[in-house]
């Protein structure tokens, strides 16, 4: 657990006369998040002419302000040094890792230990960081969880030690200018191109998600062929995010692009078939056939550019093989 800070004391300028109390302590106090902010404010840490406030109260200009820092609050995930990651880079603000496949990220209903937070939570250094944050009832199981990505998809991921930086980072991916780059393989070869979409929940399964709904959230994915494969019976491809909904990918290659993900049962494009080469290879992929090649991003405390990228994991590597070596289909004489 971190150590809390001194008390600390202001005077509410002119420009917050009339805000609220949390918008001004913002303001005065810009390393820490509003988020952090607002639970200290609940805990009776702030103080407003020596009287408890809530976050919603509004300060007159020049109002005594005191404020006694709380410790961070430590994440209920039990640490784990047996989670495999490969980390890609740390420093006293994020670290950013290498999943592997079969890993999910955060602790959650089926899957309560052996996450990636577990596996992080063991390593050195790691400051255990709930964030604080009142629109996320589970922070606390999720400390420093900035983006995930599925289960199944290996790949880069940033992972925030503080709450400053958690809160900056989420910024960058909220405005999408993140930089995002998955690599792949399909059954059958996508058109090349961008690929705007609404994203919900399926209605008719609530383990999908699909892009043919009358509602939801707007997806864009930019989809590039790399190479095709198997004499147009599967492809290599990239696909550069603009947004990051879950399954994203997954549903634009099924639904849009008639092209699924190479083993990803859940959403072949209905009528696609079954490819008994294809299938061969897939069953020994064992996994959806994504990697989350390349992560680039800003520095959320330094400014510093940084860029990540990661080749394709030995499994799809193999994958990849094999589809190159696969022969052009026969085609049957005409009589």
């Amino acid at each position: 657990m971190t150590e809390p800070e001194r008390e600390r004391e202001f005077r509410a300028p002119p420009l917050g006369t009339g805000e609220r109390i949390d918008k001004v302590l913002t303001t005065l106090m810009p390393e820490v998040t509003r988020a952090t902010i607002q639970r200290w404010i609940g805990e009776g840490r702030v103080l407003v002419e020596g009287k408890v406030c809530r976050s919603k109260d509004r300060v007159a200009s020049g109002a005594r302000i005191t404020v006694r820092p709380g410790e961070d609050p430590l994440s209920e995930a039990a640490p784990d040094p047996e989670v495999p990651f490969e980390v890609l880079y740390d420093d006293a603000d994020l670290l950013v890792v290498e999943k592997p496949a079969g890993v999910v990220v955060h602790p959650a209903r089926g899957h309560p230990t052996g996450t990636l937070v577990n596996g992080l939570l063991a390593h050195g250094g790691f400051e255990v960081l709930a964030a604080g944050e009142d629109r996320d009832p589970i922070a606390h199981l999720r400390p420093g969880i900035v983006h995930r990505i599925d289960r199944d998809t290996s790949g880069i991921l940033v992972v925030a030690r503080t709450s400053l930086a958690r809160e900056r980072l989420k910024e960058q991916f909220s405005a999408h200018s993140v930089e995002r780059v998955y690599r792949a393989l399909t059954v059958g070869v996508p058109s090349p191109g961008r690929i705007e979409t609404l994203h919900g929940r399926d209605p008719k399964n609530r383990l999908k998600f699909s892009s043919r709904v009358e509602e939801g959230r707007r997806a864009v994915t930019h989809v590039s062929v790399l190479e095709k494969l198997a004499g147009g019976r599967s492809s290599y491809i990239e696909c550069r995010l603009e947004t990051g909904r879950t399954h994203q990918i997954r549903v634009h290659l099924s639904e849009v692009c008639r092209a699924p993900l190479l083993a990803d049962p859940l959403y072949r494009a209905p009528g696609s078939g079954v490819d008994p080469e294809l299938a061969e290879v897939a069953e020994e992929l064992g996994r959806h056939a994504l990697h989350a090649a390349v992560l680039g991003f800003i520095h959320p405390v330094t400014g510093e550019r940084l860029r990540f990228e990661t080749p394709l994991p030995a499994d799809m590597e193999r994958a990849l093989a094999r589809l190159r070596a696969l022969p052009r289909p026969e085609r049957s004489s005409r009589r």
